[in-house]
């Protein structure tokens, strides 16, 4: 696909926000653990409405002014390892000064420079994310870089804010987030808009990972760390695409989101030349609808309303991302007045007949190019979500929307709110300054970690490996699990940089997960190969069993793989085999050894070792030769 996208021509332009969640005793303002919780665990709970407020500017902000129109309920879970702070029932502590060491070292391996005195703002938030209304956020250094095989990459920035709670469902208007996740520590950290291939925002995404991972001081695991990726092209708008939490995903969603903005870019064209226009009139289509076989509208109670959208025919069809359609685009608009939304240029379908589809192109007197949206709810809902519907599409015609999305597992998005703007920020007067003094950051400093270059330099004086692989394992994010395998085990450690890099991205691109895989599998993956109860040749596939089953373990794999042998079988298999093949070792001498073990290795990969083989081998040629 990178072939079919031109990234100097459409201008690409994009930037990273990174969030990681410090490993931290405490949250940020308390003395609460930074520990998730069984959610089964909440001892207690109680509801929210939030609402948009100014900023000390006098101004509210777009994003938060969208976000009060949907005036949904929140239900928060706490926990016993929960406080007041979380339940914004006390104010916050000071900030946490763990916090800001690990944030501080973060931003000194990022060449960046500390500030020299700690403010907390708030940042308004009211998607109920958090119980107060807004996030605490304190910016820590501007002004760093990284160097990238395409050139430096500015970082702007480094914040450190509290974590959000975690969603946990929604139904209708009503919001349920638990407590546990809120005020854990993280960095937030935010490049220029540097990178112009979905290649090199992949690279440096994984580069950030890596120097954040190497501190020692971040959490583990999926959720633990978010990437955030700010998208523009020429013509198009920039966009703002949350939640990545899957690394390999991010080059894809760079890429799709490329697409949907230049087909926007088509779309817009052909709708100006059409003469495409939207009628803000809203129809009540229930009638219709009576006696509907179609359950999405029974469990509407029947109530169907509908717009006309003027020479949008065949647009509403028209892909715009991988499983999404300019449709789709506007069904995220009604989705979030939580109402379904179905068009004319997918029905009849969802249980809805061609006949009801006909009447309700009557009703609007619609012509072959037009394009009927309707929701069925009931009719405040409806009407709200069919006004956002026509902004939306009207929208279409003259420009394309800077907004926040939300990215979706497939590598495609969808909408969340319009971007914010600067009326979102101000000071929080709950938390004082912290100063950061020279010993500090001296203090700091002493005790960075190495950089890349020297860990390179390292693995090539230590494990003996070439520059080339030393430098693909010393970049990789796995890299302390390298050196915790190969300090373990007597394996070379070109095979466990095989393990960590090549083969993992072997599975990626045949459409394996690999997320599940954890550090304790390579390490019991290790345990047994160096026990000599498989060949290294088996690696991969035991590696792809795990990754499908996680529970499972690596005994269990070599099982069920059909990797256990014995060795007296082993050594019956190759003396079979030498004994067929008794002339051509007469005739070809100790070179038959290459040809016998192509044979043998047909029928043992992966299940012996293939030194061990070739000794075995060897042995059984002699052994005729000599007699």
């Amino acid at each position: 696909m990178d072939k079919e996208i031109d990234y100097q021509k459409v201008g690409v332009k994009a930037g990273l926000e990174i969030h990681q969640q410090l490993d931290t005793r405490t949250k940020l303002f308390c003395k609460c653990p930074t520990t998730l919780r069984d959610k089964k665990d909440s001892t207690f709970s109680f509801k929210r409405y939030l609402r948009a407020s100014k900023s000390e500017m006098g101004e509210v902000d777009e994003a938060a002014r969208e976000e009060a129109k949907y005036t949904r309920t929140f239900l928060y879970k706490g926990y016993d390892s929960t406080c007041l702070v979380e339940n914004d029932e006390e104010p916050p502590s000071v900030l946490n000064p763990e916090a800001i060491d690990i944030s501080l070292e973060v931003a000194l391996l990022l060449n960046m420079t500390p500030v020299d005195e700690v403010h907390t703002m708030r940042k308004i938030v009211i998607d109920g994310s958090n119980t107060c209304g807004f996030q605490r956020t304190a910016l820590i250094a501007t002004d760093g870089w990284i160097s990238t095989d395409e050139g430096p990459v500015r970082v702007d920035s480094l914040c450190l804010e509290e974590d959000a709670a975690q969603k946990l469902e929604a139904e209708g208007n009503a919001v349920a987030y638990s407590l546990d996740r809120l005020g854990i520590p993280l960095v937030e950290i935010g490049t220029a808009p540097d990178l112009r291939t979905a290649e090199q925002a992949r690279n440096v995404a994984e580069q950030l990972g890596m120097i954040l991972r190497s501190t020692g001081k971040v959490k583990r695991g999926l959720g633990t760390i978010r990437q955030d990726i700010n998208i523009s092209i020429e013509g198009g708008a920039r966009v703002e695409i949350k939640g990545v939490q899957n690394l390999r995903m991010i080059g894809e969603i760079v890429k799709n989101e490329i697409a949907r903005q230049l087909k926007l870019i088509e779309l817009r064209a052909e709708l100006r030349k059409r003469g495409a226009r939207v009628e803000y009139r809203i129809e009540d289509l229930s009638r219709i609808f009576e006696a509907s076989a179609s359950k999405v509208i029974q469990k509407a109670g029947g109530q169907v309303f509908g717009v006309c959208l003027r020479g949008f025919s065949g647009i509403l069809g028209t892909t715009v991302q991988p499983g999404r359609r300019f449709g789709s685009e506007l069904a995220d608009f009604a989705q979030k007045y939580g109402a379904g939304l179905m068009h004319t240029d997918e029905l009849p379908a969802y249980g809805i007949s061609a006949q009801e589809v006909e009447q309700v192109k009557r009703a609007f007197a619609a012509t072959e190019a037009d394009g009927v949206v309707i929701v069925a709810a009931e009719r405040m809902r409806a009407e709200n979500a069919l006004i956002a519907v026509l902004g939306r599409a009207e929208e279409a015609m003259r420009e394309i929307p800077k907004e926040t999305r939300r990215a979706l597992p497939n590598g495609s998005s969808a909408y969340m709110r319009p971007l914010p703007g600067a009326a979102r920020m101000y000071p929080e007067t709950d938390v004082p300054p912290v100063g950061i003094d020279e010993g500090r950051l001296k203090a700091i400093k002493s005790q960075l970690p190495e950089t890349f270059e020297h860990r390179k330099v390292r693995y090539m004086e230590t494990y003996g490996l070439h520059e080339e692989l030393a430098a693909k394992i010393a970049r990789n994010m796995n890299f302390s699990l390298f050196e915790r395998i190969v300090d373990s085990f007597d394996i070379p450690a070109t095979v466990v940089v095989r393990a960590l890099t090549d083969m993992m991205a072997e599975l990626v691109q045949a459409g394996i997960d690999v997320d599940p895989l954890e550090d304790r599998h390579f390490m019991d993956i290790f345990t047994h190969l160096s026990a000599k109860e498989f060949g290294k040749e088996a690696v991969p596939d035991l590696l792809k069993f795990l990754a499908s089953k996680p529970e499972a373990s690596v005994a269990q794999a070599i099982k069920e793989i059909g990797l256990s042998v014995h060795m007296d079988e082993v050594e019956q298999l190759i003396q079979d085999i030498v004994n067929a093949k008794r002339d051509f070792i007469r005739e070809k001498g100790a070179r038959a050894v290459g040809p016998l073990m192509g044979v043998v290795m047909k029928e043992l990969r992966g299940k012996v070792d293939g030194k061990l083989i070739n000794e075995l081998v060897a042995k059984k040629v002699n052994e005729i030769l000599n007699v």
